[in-house]
């Protein structure tokens, strides 16, 4: 389990700390403030469990900055500087592991970057998916081995998604709460997703339907759902989602929401980053006492524009809450309208 994070110069942040719940995590903030960088960076963590790749190596990976450079991560002061990122965990057996990289803003190549905890932090793996806003499935054919053999502009999530959703199917039965959440999925789709080839098929009462000729929003579920089938997303196990709401139909977020609380119920820890109001709200209907929801919003201070975060469980006490006051403006505008037309 993921217990914080702690930047220092790193990216957008100047200083920031960001403490995990074990169970939803769910970012908010306008556009700049730095959802994204989250993600990705306990994502590069994340994957180095099994992957045993060089953190350094992997930030680049799933950041990608100009020519490869690490420097270009530090925090732009205009003077001469050190970025770091401090990720903190919960082991199962031997307390907790912090993996911390830093580097200059002079650095051009991983190597130079300092790596401190790496022997703790690989330990234990953890099993994890990170589900970028772009959906990859229908690209699938091909896509691995022609990132493998040319040098394409291509962040690893793209192909760390490709990779997880390809692993085979668990030996043995299906649990009874991942079959809960299977059948849920297949409610929403209408089907079953297949594999042939690196090819995708929804399943269904009309044949095979390759995902290349389905809505967007069809393909995340059909991605869920063999996210859930394979066991990449078990007890103990994480998922990052950026942007869960984009290309769903809003009626699809309450089971979207549903299959989110149900994996947390099972032990999976979730970092999601949104700009719906639709989901926000379907999770402060649907959630219970027992559910372990946190909401992170993230905010430029007004005095030193610097960006800051304010966390909280409860949804009436997130502050600020961008999303809320836009709908909020909305609605007075709406009003404002209705009312002036009925003027003379």
């Amino acid at each position: 389990m993921f217990k914080k994070i702690k930047f220092d110069r790193f990216t957008i942040f100047k200083k920031l700390t960001v403490d995990f719940s074990p169970g939803i995590n769910v970012f908010i903030g306008t556009n700049g403030t730095g959802k994204t960088h989250i993600l990705n960076t306990v994502h590069a963590a994340a994957d180095i469990t099994k992957t045993k790749k060089n953190f350094a190596d992997k930030i680049l990976g799933v950041f990608m900055p100009s020519s490869l450079q690490l420097g270009r991560l530090v925090h732009r002061e205009g003077v001469s500087s050190t970025a770091s990122a401090a990720i903190t965990r919960r082991l199962k057996t031997n307390g907790d592991a912090t993996l911390r990289v830093s580097f200059s803003n002079h650095a051009t190549r991983s190597d130079s970057a300092k790596v401190t905890g790496i022997n703790k932090w690989c330990s234990e793996s953890i099993e994890s998916v990170y589900i970028p806003v772009k959906e990859m499935l229908s690209n699938a054919p091909g896509f691995r081995s022609m990132v493998a053999s040319r040098e394409l502009h291509f962040p690893d999530v793209y192909v760390d998604i490709i990779d997880s959703a390809l692993k085979p199917l668990l030996r043995g039965p299906i649990g009874t709460d991942r079959k809960r959440i299977l059948n849920c999925l297949q409610k929403a789709m209408d089907g079953k997703v297949t594999v042939k080839k690196e090819e995708f098929f929804l399943r269904n009462k009309q044949g095979n339907l390759e995902f290349s000729l389905l809505a967007e929003g069809l393909r995340k579920l059909g991605l869920l759902w063999v996210l859930i089938q394979n066991g990449t997303l078990l007890n103990g196990s994480l998922l990052l989602w950026d942007e869960p709401e984009a290309n769903f139909n809003p009626n699809l977020t309450k089971s979207i929401v549903e299959i989110l609380l149900e994996l947390q119920r099972m032990g999976v820890q979730i970092l999601l980053a949104t700009h719906d109001y639709v989901l926000l709200k379907e999770l402060d209907l649907q959630a219970k006492l027992t559910d372990k929801v946190a909401f992170h919003s993230l905010y430029r201070q007004l005095d030193t524009q610097t960006i800051a975060v304010d966390t909280t469980s409860e949804y009436l006490k997130i502050h600020p809450n961008a999303i809320a006051q836009t709908f909020a403006g909305l609605y007075d505008r709406d009003v404002e309208r209705a009312l002036g037309g009925q003027q003379e």
